[in-house]
């Protein structure tokens, strides 16, 4: 059974809306090849977390299904979420002018074109036991991770997807919706542009619409990540955790030993997989040179 669930950190503000800082989509699903579920073995059941920066917060807009609704992705990006590497996403946002139904203020057919970028980080193996330890999660998310260590173990693998939406401009066109998504298609697809979309969405809860895009974008990619990583056996254990962890703490002490990194990170890193003791020695040595 899958279930998805959306979880927000708070970060108040002292004057307008709250700010979205984290917003954290978790779900279960199947992996395709269960024998490479580490600690899971007679289970093939996998589970992703995406944390959303820069977004505003309209969890709980009364308008929420509505919105979920009424947002189309006229065309989706060409490709799926990279599994090794950033993938940057150009958006063009259409919606009917909120002001159209204003007596006096509605005319002519006109349509908010808002541009943006969204760019989506390398996903990142996570277990229940790293994130516990992370910050950034609410009770929600402690509630559903502990669900998750219950079922499956505290090292069970799943996906951390991270994404930052930058905002570009705004701007109001003549035609509908349909017209201007039609013409702004043509160009698109004459230039090949693979990683662009066009969304349709509402006004003035526009960048809801944007996070309906963004976890449809996620789940479609969820899978194709996984047999990736499976592939290269990062999801196998090694020493109770996930092989990811392994090369990505290599990665970072080499980064610290070159001075690109600060050793506080990899001591963070070490703490949120419990693997301190194992890397003691080569960390105290990075003070030692």
């Amino acid at each position: 059974m899958n279930r998805t669930r959306v979880l927000v950190n708070r970060q108040p503000r002292e004057f307008g809306p709250p700010v979205r800082n984290h917003a954290m989509l978790f779900r279960r699903l199947k992996c395709q090849n269960g024998s490479h579920t580490p600690t899971a073995r007679h289970s093939n059941s996998f589970w992703q977390v995406s944390n959303f920066n820069h977004m505003q917060e309209k969890e709980n807009d009364p308008r929420a299904e509505y919105v979920m609704r009424n947002t189309e992705v006229v065309r989706p990006p060409k490709q799926s979420l990279a599994t090794f590497g950033t993938t940057i996403i150009r958006y063009h946002m259409l919606s009917v002018p909120v002001y159209s139904d204003i007596e006096g203020l509605g005319g002519a057919d006109e349509t908010v074109i808002r541009n943006g970028t969204v760019r989506a980080n390398k996903p990142e193996v996570v277990t229940p036991y790293y994130l516990a330890r992370a910050e950034g999660f609410g009770d929600s998310a402690e509630e559903f991770l502990q669900e998750i260590t219950r079922m499956y173990g505290p090292n069970s693998p799943g996906l951390m997807y991270k994404y930052q939406n930058e905002f570009g401009g705004t701007e109001i066109v003549s035609g509908n919706p349909e017209e201007v998504a039609k013409r702004i298609e043509s160009r698109l697809d004459k230039e090949d542009r693979q990683l662009e979309a066009i969304i349709k969405g509402v006004d003035d809860h526009w960048d809801l619409s944007l996070l309906k895009f963004i976890f449809d974008l996620t789940n479609q990619s969820v899978r194709s990540n996984v047999n990736d990583l499976n592939s290269r056996g990062l999801l196998d254990p090694q020493n109770d955790v996930p092989r990811a962890a392994h090369v990505r703490i290599e990665k970072m002490l080499s980064e610290a030993r070159m001075g690109e990194r600060d050793p506080s990170e990899v001591h963070r890193e070490l703490d949120r997989w419990g693997l301190f003791d194992q890397y003691e020695d080569r960390f105290l040595a990075l003070f030692r040179r």
